[in-house]
């Protein structure tokens, strides 16, 4: 009986053949992956170069002659500004918060509330720059009432440095009550807004940083409004 080969397959092989043809409009299609594929590699080795002047990551079309911080350029002014606005709106919200048990006038409650509203996110943004500009950030909870540090800003006089109140305007506001604390509120508020305005007019002259800028427009233009509103109230009360 033969003997079967046993390198000998069972069944023969079939050839493998292309299922799907490479016509024109595939071919097309190939060319135009590979030539997006070249141009993603081209653009990565332009978007990884580095500006040796500037130490920055270059890319086309802006200028890294200033610090990359978020919102851009910034100048001294603006460090400024921040850093000594930080302290004047937490002040701000001390006041604001007096009136909750001691305010009787609805309005006076409702421009502390929105005190409140406005200030306390501003003073996280303005904290925010600060880390990212690697400048230092006042004290967690200081105000210069409470002796926080205000760089820049002189406290042996107390009151009158950019609206600021002093401990003893602080104090009589907390022992009023009533009509009494309303009349103070908005009094003390008025002159602290003052300050505030006074500060962001010269941020607006001198400052660099886009987003600090809008930031002092937006505090002249809200609280120019908050002190006609108060100046109503003290015509009134």
């Amino acid at each position: 009986m033969p003997v079967k080969n046993p390198f000998t397959p069972a069944t023969p092989l079939t050839p493998v053949t292309r299922t799907t043809p490479v016509t024109p409009v595939r071919r097309r299609a190939l060319a135009t992956a590979a030539a997006t594929a070249v141009l993603a590699l081209a653009l990565a080795a332009c978007g990884s170069s580095e500006d040796s002047g500037s130490g920055h990551t270059s890319m086309p079309g802006m200028d890294h002659s200033a610090s990359a911080a978020p919102g851009g350029a910034f100048n001294d002014a603006d460090v400024t500004f921040a850093q000594q606005m930080i302290p004047h709106h937490r002040q701000a919200l001390e006041m604001a918060k007096l009136a909750d048990g001691r305010a009787a006038d609805p309005e006076v409650k409702s421009l502390a509330a929105a005190v409140e509203k406005a200030q306390d996110p501003e003073i996280s943004t303005m904290n925010g720059w600060l880390s990212a500009w690697g400048e230092p950030r006042p004290t967690a909870g200081s105000s210069q009432h409470e002796g926080g540090d205000m760089p820049g800003m002189d406290h042996s006089g107390g009151s009158g440095t950019a609206g600021m109140m002093s401990d003893q305007d602080m104090d009589d506001l907390e022992a009023a009550r009533g009509k009494d604390f309303d009349k103070k509120f908005a009094r003390l508020m008025t002159a602290h807004h003052e300050g505030a305005i006074a500060m962001a007019e010269d941020e607006r002259k001198h400052g660099e940083n886009a987003d600090a800028k809008k930031l002092a427009a937006d505090v002249i233009k809200g609280q120019s409004a908050e002190i006609t509103r108060m100046k109503k109230i003290l015509d009134r009360l």
